[in-house]
């Protein structure tokens, strides 16, 4: 972790001012800028343009009923592109336009999911919760309360009984009121024989 932001906070920015020095000493200061800032514009037109087409390709894959895994890794390269290109600079826009082209974005992306699926099933798939012993139907200690050798419902726990409703007497509400259902009214058809 510490050399990625090694990389990120003091590699990439010396090499940008190197990069933006030997640019300005060719092409002059002016120009160099109006430049940075024309491929800042281009970039994020760019982004945008291709990030509906990637939106697209999801809401496709979800109608039909696929998982959209891949197209999911695009956006979240789609989206590091447009912050490359946003940053001034021609290291970082060199790198964003590497990202945005599909021509190279879609190998990257399918290298990336693939090694993502292959993560999860070395992990035994997604967990859910906060880690292990936290997820639904587990107790605190990690283990799930209702499995068949922690279950208290295999103790002989469990009550047997019959229900038979009966009419309430101190329901004093009028007549009118009443709901007759027929199913409480004895009938002799239905009342068994002993």
């Amino acid at each position: 972790m510490f050399f990625i932001l090694l990389l990120i906070f003091v590699v990439v920015p010396v090499m940008e001012l190197s990069v933006l020095i030997r640019v300005g000493e060719v092409l002059g200061s002016w120009t160099t800028v109006a430049l940075v800032i024309f491929t800042a514009v281009v970039g994020v037109s760019l982004v945008r343009s291709q990030g509906i087409s990637t939106l697209m390709q999801v809401q496709q894959k979800l109608a039909r009923g696929e998982a959209p895994g891949q197209e999911i890794v695009e956006g979240m390269m789609l989206a590091v592109a447009g912050l490359l290109l946003l940053i001034p600079g021609f290291v970082t826009d060199f790198i964003g336009l590497v990202l945005l082209t599909p021509f190279t974005r879609i190998p990257v992306a399918k290298f990336f999911y693939k090694r993502m699926q292959l993560k999860v099933q070395a992990n035994g798939g997604f967990q859910s919760g906060f880690g292990p012993g936290f997820g639904p139907g587990m107790g605190p200690q990690g283990h799930n309360p209702f499995d068949s050798d922690n279950s208290p419902f295999d103790q002989g726990n469990t009550f047997d009984g019959d229900f038979e409703r009966k009419p309430d007497p101190s329901d004093k509400r009028p007549e009118s009121h009443q709901v007759n259902d027929a199913s409480n009214q004895p009938n002799d058809d239905k009342q068994p024989k002993a």
